[in-house]
């Protein structure tokens, strides 16, 4: 008999043999296949091998993409109207459904199939470009080498790297401890600067032989771009480890494309491909890696010896010799902490301080690449969400990994600040750590994971428990031969419906766990019946409002936005469903009626922008099928139709809500590109002086200005809320707009701030056509509720992100798409069992863009511990930071900025204080000891002090831009927004590779040279660094001109005919493939403004009024002292 498995445990080994998750594929499967969350763009029928929409590639204004997305095929239906919430019970259960939809196998049955995975494209439509032509970005990176779910190898010169990049929890337990609870996570580095080389654990490693039989290896990365912004980055075709046959991926040939000289394609992520690195690249050669263990005739170089530094610190030179440590592995006994905890060992010591006040003896200073740094991973992690029955420690967020669905959901799509949940709330108190979910319920996936599988229940629904309303789950636990099962959740126990029942199997798990995906998946996406609806689902409803003031016109904003629109409604669906319309408007609002019977569109002029109107209710929102003529007729003449327009008023608040009275019966994204409000409804007045920033740290009010201007924005966005009514805003202006007051529109509809000061018709059209493109073809879904629930014990404290909320459970969400993340935080409410498991379930109601009503399910389950260590030791450093990053994007709207910048320093100082008195062991008061897995937390506070929102010296525009863009911030791109990656450009040549690779270099002014170009990004925008001293050939090849003073100030760029111009291009198409972002590039000189902004940037230098990261670590020491004490 097979050994007992607890119930509820997705089996170890592999599906069963008829188990197909590709079922229904084509055999020209088709990218969509790998992008599971594209399933809500595909209609009901299409093809699976269908592609569907993907992220912004740099298309230059003008340059159609060359595969537009469709419509649905004709004659398909609704599946009916949407719900008020995604907790509401089904009225009754009816018997089982009809015929016709996927059913499950009766008792004793034969096995049933997997449900047909979601359709987001119609039949009849291109399932890619033509072959040998370039794809438009992937949906995630990818690194160079074999995937491999192993620790690097040693490097070639004997010395073993320790992993400061981020964190990686200990694999297995602590020497003297007790076994650990949480298995799954790789080794930790060596336990001291002066310790040996260990050998690799996986000497030999080799990839997974059968983890992806069928991939392809990604091509090298734009061989024949073209000046940017016309060739898109390419994207890597590997095939998915969970399928067995063969799918055709984004960007990959025709299937039936050539094979390698093997007889299949050859093994993906190569070591011979040049790779999409992580966003933290490997130092460049020549300089130590960090935390490298010592070479011979060397000393350790934390050892202390003739290492003193000089503090300039505004806190005074320190009391003593602090040592810098990191908790780790120490072979031997250690005491106990308190509740239980082993103290961890420290990992590694370097002495930084004086040994008395007031002198400081020797001069020699600490080297700053001996001190914690991000650094990349060099491989692609195969991730299994569960091992041994127990769930794994995700990888770090700013790294590229393939997840493998067993149980748990993917960490894309929900991720724990901590991977072990405390037992009491006591003990979650003297962590000082958040507990929070940060969930993104429609995140790409990796190209090559597994679909989500969409299960039909029929009339009755998906399965559900009576008390709580939590979905069915793989951690749902049948008993009574399957006729009952115990709720995960809330531990209630029901009865299994009749038409549901299935005998158990001898581990204690129903037969049929692996052939159905609510039971082997932590994601999966249900299709809604009657009962979670009321009223027929919306259609995809896309209104334009554009600004045709004076201003607008004379910057090229006008016209831009009317030539991005053009090129962006080629990518609409088409089909019935689709609908669109456009306003323009200065100090009054003018409606167009599209109908196609006339010969050419009408005007309706709305002059009174006091108390507005529609002024026809079918005509101003028609069809995209019947318009489309019309429409790109339109587009073309309004620049010239307002071309000597002389009003400089422009009366956005009355336009917007016009708009909505137009949209208010259906419903729809509502996107606005605009100037300064200034008249009529809504109208604001500019609160800060023009030139001037009123954010000076003397002026202790200067956050009120950061808060709306009154209440009326806020009014009219929860109506629009209320009526499924989204809206984004495109500002593309040269002057100040009061963003924090026209902001509440989209942050409480759902929608997104896009911010382009100043504006410039010539360098930033391209951008923003690539982000109105990505704004309407992204993965996304139209009147959605969201509810997380979790077990008992714990409960929901409160939810923060761009989204209304009217009772306390549940999120109302006009639209959500797959860039927007959700932070749920929470609060103890009773005691956990050690070693039992706490579940956390998110339910999102939506419609898809064909009108189909679906509930996406993720659920997440984790093991519970009594004992403090092992909450430090599996911490999610970017999870946890992501919760700094959005807690002061809270506070600073509210308090001043000194307060904000105090309380985050000691928000991070009660963490470690809490390690260091609890968990370490007993040590000299000189060592500052930090967790393995939190090692880099300093560094990212530092950074968040120094960032655009808290530092003194920004606009009030571009804080309030940085709060608004941090509420709904995904996970990978919270550290890059503060801590951003920068380049070295003049030595490209010198670089192995295409330019693909990216490697970085500290954040410090002492790695500027200036006979150099650097480049710096941070997700949004891309600086070019030049030097004073640059090589005038260097300067020819880049930007085609002599010197530095010939520099153009709008910069745009260009690819030349030589090497170092195409390494450069395909270096910023990888990153704007990687960002999901289209950088909008500035160049940047020593002497002048720009300069000024790109040194800001340099977390690691001493700035005035804030410390060095150097002279930060000893600070945070310092008052980690001042705690013990």
């Amino acid at each position: 008999m097979a050994s007992p498995v607890p119930t509820g445990v997705p089996r170890q080994q592999g599906p069963p043999p008829n188990y197909n998750p590709n079922f229904q594929q084509t055999p020209d499967g088709g990218l969509a296949n790998n992008m599971q969350n594209l399933q809500i763009n595909r209609p009901p029928g299409g093809p699976p091998g269908s592609s569907g929409p993907r992220q912004p590639p740099p298309f230059a204004p003008g340059q159609r993409m060359p595969y537009p997305p469709t419509g649905p095929p004709p004659g398909s239906a609704p599946v009916g109207p949407p719900s008020s919430f995604p907790g509401a019970a089904p009225i009754g259960r009816p018997g089982p459904p009809p015929s016709g939809v996927p059913q499950g196998a009766p008792p004793g049955g034969a096995p049933r199939q997997p449900p047909p995975m979601a359709q987001n494209m119609p039949q009849g439509r291109p399932t890619g470009p033509p072959f040998q032509q370039q794809s438009p970005f992937g949906v995630r990176p990818y690194a160079s080498g074999p995937a491999t779910t192993g620790p690097p190898a040693p490097s070639a010169s004997g010395q073993t790297a320790f992993s400061n990049g981020p964190p990686m929890i200990a694999r297995g337990p602590v020497p003297g401890a007790p076994p650990s609870s949480f298995p799954g996570a790789p080794p930790p580095p060596s336990s001291f600067p002066n310790a040996q080389p260990q050998p690799s654990s996986f000497p030999n490693a080799q990839p997974p032989p059968s983890s992806f039989p069928n991939a392809r290896p990604p091509p090298s990365s734009f061989p024949s771009a073209q000046p940017p912004p016309s060739g898109p980055p390419p994207v890597a075709q590997p095939g998915s480890p969970f399928s067995q046959t063969p799918r055709a991926f984004p960007g990959s040939p025709p299937m039936g494309a050539p094979m390698d000289h093997t007889g299949g394609p050859p093994p993906p992520f190569s070591a011979g491909n040049p790779g999409m690195p992580p966003p933290f690249a490997a130092p460049n050669q020549g300089m130590p890696p960090p935390y490298s263990a010592q070479t011979q005739g060397m000393p350790p170089p934390f050892s202390g010896q003739g290492m003193s530094t000089q503090f300039s610190s505004p806190y005074g030179p320190p009391q003593m010799r602090p040592q810098f440590m990191q908790g780790g592995a120490l072979p031997g006994a250690m005491p106990l902490g308190q509740y239980g905890a082993q103290m961890l060992p420290p990992n590694q010591a370097m002495q930084v301080g004086s040994s008395h006040v007031g002198a400081v003896p020797g001069s020699s200073k600490i080297d700053p690449n001996q001190i914690p740094r991000p650094i990349p991973a060099s491989t692609v992690t195969l991730f299994q969400t569960r091992q041994n029955g127990q769930a794994s420690v995700p990888p770090p967020a700013t790294t590229d990994f393939i997840v493998k669905d067993i149980g748990n959901c993917s960490p894309r799509y929900m991720r724990c600040t901590i991977n072990q949940i405390p037992c009491t709330g006591d003990l979650l108190s003297t962590s000082s750590m958040h507990l929070a979910l940060m969930v993104q319920p429609l995140a790409l996936p990796h190209p090559s994971e597994e679909p989500i599988q969409v299960v039909d229940f029929g009339e009755s629904g998906p399965v559900r428990c009576s008390r709580c309303k939590g979905y069915i789950n793989p951690f749902f636990k049948f008993i009574d031969q399957g006729r009952r099962f115990i709720c995960n959740l809330c531990g209630f126990s029901d009865e299994t419906p009749r038409d549901y029942h299935c005998n158990l199997g001898p581990d204690g798990r129903r037969r049929d766990a692996d052939e159905r995906p609510e039971l082997c998946r932590g994601t999966v996406e249900f299709v809604a019946t009657k009962e979670y609806m009321v009223r027929d689902p919306m259609p995809a409803v896309f209104f334009f409002l554009v600004d045709v003031s004076m201003n607008a016109i004379q910057t090229g904003a006008t016209a831009a936005a009317c030539s991005a629109i053009s090129q962006a409604i080629a990518d609409l669906p088409e089909g019935p469903r689709t609908m669109v319309g456009i306003a323009t408007f200065d100090s009054t609002i003018h409606f167009y009626n599209l109908k196609r019977v006339l010969q050419q569109p009408l005007m309706l002029i709305v002059p009174d922008v006091q108390d507005v109107y529609t002024p026809l209710q079918t005509d101003v929102i028609v069809q995209l099928s019947e318009c489309r003529e019309h429409l790109e007729q339109l587009l073309e003449n309004i620049p010239n139709m307002f071309q000597s327009n002389r009003v400089a008023e422009s009366a956005f608040g009355a336009a917007t809500k016009a708009a909505f009275l137009a949209m208010k019966n259906t419903g729809g994204k509502l996107l606005t590109v605009l100037v300064l409000p200034s008249v009529g409804f809504g109208a604001l007045s500019a609160r800060e002086a023009d030139g001037r920033s009123n954010s000076s740290s003397g002026e202790k009010e200067t956050h009120k200005l950061l808060q709306p201007a009154d209440k009326t924005l806020k009014t009219m966005a929860i109506e629009f809320a209320e009526y499924q009514v989204c809206v984004d805003i495109f500002v593309t202006t040269q002057t100040y707009v009061d963003i924090a007051s026209i902001s509440v529109v989209p942050r409480t509809t759902g929608g997104q701030v896009y911010y382009y000061h100043p504006f410039s018709a010539v360098s930033d059209a391209a951008k923003l056509y690539n982000d109105l493109r990505w704004n309407v073809t992204r993965p996304q879904g139209f009147e959605a509720v969201m509810r997380v629930r979790c077990s008992q014990g714990l409960q929901v404290q409160e939810y923060t992100g761009s989204f209304c909320k009217r009772i306390p459970t549940d999120v109302d969400l006009p639209a959500i798409d797959c860039d927007k993340t959700i932070m749920v935080t929470f609060k103890h409410d009773d005691k956990f069992l050690e070693g039992s498991e706490c579940g956390f379930q998110c339910a999102l109601l939506y419609t898809t863009i064909y009108g189909q009503r679906r509930i996406r399910v993720t659920t997440l389950s984790l093991p519970c511990t009594a004992v403090l260590s092992n909450l430090f030791r599996s911490a999610d450093l970017d999870t946890q930071f992501a919760c700094f990053l959005k807690q002061a994007a809270n506070e600073i709207p509210i308090n001043p900025l000194i307060q904000i910048r105090e309380q985050m320093t000691n928000l991070g100082v009660s963490v470690l204080h809490s390690y260091r008195k609890f968990c370490a062991t007993v040590s000299s008061p000189g060592q500052l000891i930090l967790p393995e897995a939190l090692k880099l937390l300093p560094l990212y506070l530092l950074a968040l002090v120094k960032s655009i929102g808290l530092r003194s010296d920004g606009r009030l525009d571009e804080r309030s831009y940085w709060v608004n863009r941090v509420a709904s911030l995904p996970i990978p791109m919270a550290v890059p927004l503060v801590y951003p990656r920068m380049m070295s450009i003049h030595d490209l040549l010198s670089k192995e590779g295409d330019g693909s690779s990216i490697d970085t270099i500290p954040l410090s002014s002492e790695h500027i040279s200036d006979d150099g170009v650097y480049l710096l990004e941070n997700g949004e925008d891309g600086l070019f660094f030049v030097g004073k001293t640059v090589d005038p050939d260097i300067l020819q090849k880049l930007f085609a001109v002599t010197s530095v003073d010939e520099l153009p100030t709008q910069f745009v760029l260009e690819q030349h005919d030589n090497e170092l111009s195409k390494k450069l291009n395909t270096m910023v198409n990888e990153i704007r493939r990687q960002r999901c972002s289209y950088l909008r590039l500035r160049l940047c000189k020593k002497g002048d403004p720009s300069g000024m902004l790109f040194f800001s940037y340099m977390v690691e230098d001493k700035s005035p009024g804030i410390l060095s990261y150097v002279e930060f670590l000893v600070h945070v020491h310092r008052q980690i002292q001042t705690k013990m004490s």
